[in-house]
């Protein structure tokens, strides 16, 4: 006989499990949440929780106190939405994840992430660009497209230039070349003659949204052609050497190597730390003997580029050794390139392999960082190591692929970022110094003051800092606005923006001589002081300048003292008490 004692257990296991499996189909979001695989835009350590519209304040209160980690409100709407933001160690994320799992008191459950504005070219080959998507050049696009950088490409040359009997690439009529220098025959026109060079050239900044061929990833940078390999792609270890100094003379912020030798030249060493020394970021192939790594990619100071296919996979002809820094796509590449000898006006659009292809990539977003304020070839490797992806598992350091897949969408947008935040931090730090020191004085401050506000953003993280998060910077008054004023001498290119033409005390003084008498001009001279001390501050701090030790104490004095002459004239334009 059945014991309806001993069954009534079992029936409430069943009645739990039928529930916990309905509640699974019906609303499988949290387990989406666990399930999905992360994304570059996630933020760590933020999830977003939509709990049931019917619970009431109490359950809402007593689930925001089991949770064990801070939930605030999303917005206003909470109160109607049910929505909060978790705050919580990335590290713990997953487990609270697989904690909440199937609680009935959430309807939603996932991470909080970025959201960004996209912009895409017209040019018809893009869908065949497979390698742009791949390092992020869509995200890459809405933070920085290398305006005011100038990019050597020491190859076979570039067909930047009409030169008879060698014409100009039709794909790259709006690319902005500035005069190279041909080693081959000692000329100062780099036209090509065998098609490796302007294929190179073209993933670095092909002319974009054009309307015709292929796109560049940073192509509003400028090329320097110089050409030292022949029509048959062969050169010497002199050669190269000479275009390095040549580059880094005549002010090139990144240079491209695409070529290689089993030859530790000395001469290239020297002319690498040379360039280096001036504040150049300096990118080589690694090489496609299927084993070690070739020079110059070898030498300590360049970074060393392996090729991956569009699975992500080590290309079997790529090179590979600990000298290896970071992987690039560097297979079926597509770009325009000259053909015929480059006569004839012949171009056509070939699909090629190699760490030479791979190798552009890097320069590229290496001139994207330069052209968003890195001029220190560290922090430019700083940010392309810390944001690659990992393959396969594979720790930093990987004989294989280095650091990990270029992502150079990742890698523009946390540095701009970061800059912002910081330089917004210390512009807040700086005027509640300011503030205080002139309120102990008994005297009147009001830096909610719509003039003061709009300066300090100008002269300190850049008016519209977070305008690529709506439009992308590729809009050219964007592009300048979304930057400090202080970083507006690199939209030209100068090579002098290491000792920050545009950022030092001697502004905010001229403006104070012209407008202190003038009572509506002095919050924004206050503004304009304060955002410049921000920017000084920022520099040695956030270590973004081409310089050594010494010049690094050398920066901290200089900005210093900058600062504290911006600060003075801060207090004495910001003080409206009547005199």
């Amino acid at each position: 006989m059945l014991n309806l004692a001993q069954l009534r257990p079992a029936m409430m296991r069943l009645c739990i499990g039928l529930m916990a499996l309905a509640w699974a189909l019906l609303s499988p979001s949290i387990a989406r949440a666990q399930d999905q695989p992360s994304t570059p835009d996630d933020i760590p350590g933020e999830l977003a929780v939509d709990l049931l519209d019917g619970l009431s304040e109490a359950d809402i209160d007593a689930f925001k106190t089991s949770l064990g980690f801070p939930a605030r409100p999303s917005s206003f709407l909470s109160a109607r939405t049910h929505i909060f933001r978790v705050t919580l160690p990335a590290a713990q994320q997953d487990a609270l994840i697989a904690r909440l799992r199937g609680d009935v008191r959430i309807e939603n459950l996932e991470p909080v992430a970025l959201v960004h504005a996209s912009w895409t070219p017209n040019d018809p080959m893009l869908d065949k660009q497979w390698h742009l998507s791949r390092v992020g050049a869509e995200r890459a696009w809405a933070w920085s497209v290398g305006r005011g950088v100038t990019v050597a490409v020491i190859d076979t040359g570039v067909a930047c230039e009409d030169h008879p009997p060698f014409s100009r690439g039709s794909d790259l009529a709006d690319t902005w070349c500035v005069t190279g220098h041909n080693f081959i025959d000692g000329s100062a026109h780099a036209a090509d003659d065998q098609g490796h060079g302007t294929h190179v050239a073209g993933t670095i900044a092909q002319s974009t949204n054009n309307g015709i061929g292929a796109a560049g990833l940073a192509f509003k940078a400028r090329i320097m052609p110089i050409k030292v390999l022949d029509s048959t792609g062969t050169g010497t270890t002199v050669d190269v050497a000479d275009g390095i100094r040549f580059a880094a003379d005549l002010g090139a912020h990144v240079i491209n190597m695409s070529l290689g030798s089993s030859r530790a030249s000395k001469l290239m060493r020297e002319a690498i730390a040379y360039a280096r020394s001036r504040g150049v970021v300096i990118v080589a192939a690694a090489g496609n003997n299927g084993r070690f790594v070739e020079y110059p990619a070898a030498f300590d100071g360049v970074i060393a580029v392996s090729a991956t296919d569009s699975s992500d996979k080590l290309a079997r002809f790529s090179s590979r050794g600990p000298e290896v820094d970071i992987a690039a796509p560097g297979v079926a590449v597509l770009q325009q390139t000259i053909c015929n000898g480059g006569l004839n006006k012949c171009e056509r659009y070939p699909e090629l392999s190699g760490t030479s292809m791979a190798s552009p990539h890097v320069a590229a977003a290496a001139a994207l960082l330069v052209s968003v304020g890195l001029n220190n070839p560290t922090s430019v490797e700083r940010a392309l190591y810390g944001t690659a992806r990992s393959i396969d598992g594979q720790g930093r350091g990987s004989p294989l692929y280095g650091a990990g897949l270029l992502d150079a969408g990742k890698a523009v947008s946390n540095v701009v970022l970061t800059h912002a935040a910081v330089r917004l931090a210390l512009v807040a730090i700086l005027t509640a110094l300011v503030v205080w020191r002139i309120r102990k004085k008994g005297g009147i401050a009001r830096p909610s003051r719509l003039g003061f506000v709009l300066s300090a953003l100008a002269f300190g993280p850049g008016l519209l800092f977070l305008a690529p998060l709506v439009a992308p910077r590729v809009i050219l008054p964007i592009d300048i606005l979304a930057r400090p004023v202080g970083e507006w001498d690199m939209i030209l290119g100068a090579s002098v923006h290491r000792w920050l033409p545009l950022a030092h005390f001697l502004i905010p003084v001229a403006l104070s001589a012209v407008g202190f008498g003038i009572a509506k001009l002095r919050p924004v001279i206050a503004g304009v002081s304060l955002g410049t001390a921000a920017y000084l501050v920022s520099q040695p701090l956030l270590g973004i300048l081409a310089t050594t030790n010494r010049g690094l104490l050398i920066l901290w004095v200089w900005a210093l003292v900058n600062v504290a002459i911006c600060l003075w004239v801060a207090r004495l334009t910001m003080d409206e008490k009547p005199s």
